[in-house]
């Protein structure tokens, strides 16, 4: 999406023979093969060909829409004041967008939307935050914010996380300019993954393993007056992948392994799950395209959505070392595809289950306490009921083989011997009640009060006192 002036638009004779040019190199190396490979079967050679011419028109409709969206970029750029005022406007969750019935108050919406710039060595990430903060600055003149190196082969690049606030004084967006990526992958990996799961913050430092302990030791002692560990820790809400340009078309016609690698680095970091949000992919921001023609920046951005599977126009920005309203619009579009992105991505709160759980604890708590209170009256309900029965019930009926006490003795009567224990194999069973022994039951024998004192005062005595 990247801009350039208006007398540095190619005509379309031009474009046509460059888009010529460009693609009969392949067709060449093809048609080799295809004639030196012998005499295959006819069939398979014909549906190759198919194949071969229509991924041909493919990629030549993609670069058409390339070379188009140069022109459209400076018919828009007319409109500048108002797309920048946009951006402006923005404010951590404006674009979240209510979908799956998830309301913006369900999502956990930072205080500052973090933007990540990545790229291999002497890509233009720390350029590319200057020209940023130029665009959105009422001092035209002001220094530049980021250091930048000149010469990237003995320059030290960007060894500490450096955070930018656009614009300067705001807190509704930032960008993080971070340490180039080496050519060890898995040391890319690693750094990646961490700033990616555990945040980044301001004037951290980066070291790698891989970094030789004399740089190491240079790097410790930048940070010797610098600590960074009061900074705030931000989450990543989204990934701009910076790619230079030359290098990018170097690569993609020349031998040497050497340039070859940069692809493969590009290629390699690119694909690391860790940058994507869901399905969406960082975006790439092709730099140094003042140093190329508008073919070679729309081949560019051709090869690069190829490789790494992103739309060359849509997805993918131009941004050249120009000053003028189309370079402008490509970064003021670049910044409202990552600021919709990050904000279509923001994660739910800690489920909104944290709020769900404290609006249904209430509710859980009464329900609980009803239940106790109908348990509770279903039991004293149950025992009443019980008793009352028990009260009303009749007597329960004596039975007939039931043994009557025995009558009091009387004062002549002597009480029986007790009768020997039962046997083990011996059993009695008690003789029927004699008539009337029910009368017993219901009705006790007056007492008897006469006393015969003659008899028992032998009880007291003793016969010696006759």
């Amino acid at each position: 999406m990247g801009g350039d002036t208006a007398h540095s638009l190619i005509s379309s004779s031009e474009e046509e023979s460059s888009m010529d040019e460009e693609f009969s190199e392949q067709s060449k190396k093809d048609d080799d093969s295809e004639v030196f490979g012998g005499y295959g079967d006819v069939g398979r050679r014909i549906s190759w060909n198919s194949d071969f011419e229509a991924d041909q028109r493919r990629r030549r409709g993609v670069y058409r829409e390339v070379l188009e969206s140069y022109n459209e970029l400076r018919c828009r750029s007319e409109n500048l004041e108002e797309a920048t005022g946009k951006i402006l406007s923005y404010y951590p969750g404006a674009w979240i967008e209510e979908v799956g019935g998830i309301r913006s108050s369900d999502y956990d919406v930072p205080k500052t939307t973090s933007l990540l710039l990545i790229g291999p060595k002497g890509s233009g990430k720390s350029s590319l935050v200057n020209k940023i903060s130029r665009v959105f600055e009422d001092d035209k003149f002001a220094p530049d914010r980021a250091q930048v190196s000149y010469n990237t082969s003995v320059g030290d690049g960007t060894y500490f996380l450096q955070e930018y606030m656009i614009p300067r004084g705001s807190t509704s967006f930032c960008f993080y300019d971070t340490r180039s990526l080496s050519d060890d992958s898995s040391a890319n990996m690693a750094m990646l993954t961490h700033w990616m799961t555990r945040g980044v913050r301001h004037g951290e430092l980066i070291i790698r393993d891989s970094d030789s302990p004399i740089l190491q030791m240079r790097i410790k002692c930048k940070a010797r007056q610098h600590g960074y560990s009061s900074s705030g820790i931000r989450m990543v809400n989204f990934v701009i992948f910076v790619v230079n340009g030359v290098s990018i078309l170097k690569s993609m016609y020349s031998d040497d392994e050497v340039e070859k690698q940069y692809t493969e680095t590009v290629a390699s970091t690119f694909s690391c799950p860790f940058l994507s949000f869901r399905d969406d992919k960082p975006l790439i921001v092709v730099t140094h395209g003042d140093l190329l023609s508008i073919s070679d920046r729309a081949l560019v951005r051709v090869h690069l959505g190829e490789l790494l599977g992103v739309h060359p126009t849509k997805q993918t920005f131009d941004i050249p070392e120009s000053c003028d309203k189309a370079t402008e619009m490509a970064i003021v579009d670049m910044l409202h595809y990552s600021l919709e992105h990050a904000d279509r991505n923001l994660p739910c709160k800690e489920w909104s289950s944290s709020k769900v759980f404290k609006k249904s604890l209430p509710a859980c708590l009464l329900l609980l306490i009803v239940l106790g209170i109908a348990v509770i009256a279903a039991h004293i309900h149950s025992t009443r009921t019980y008793m009352s029965h028990t009260h009303h019930a009749p007597p329960p009926s004596v039975n007939k083989h039931c043994v009557p006490p025995p009558p009091p003795l009387s004062a002549d009567m002597h009480p029986a011997p007790p009768n020997p224990p039962p046997s083990a194999h011996t059993y009695r069973v008690p003789p029927p009640p004699p008539p009337g022994a029910h009368d017993h039951k219901r009705r006790a024998p007056p007492p008897n009060d006469h006393i015969d004192w003659n008899s028992i005062r032998y009880l007291w005595l003793g016969p010696e006192d006759d």
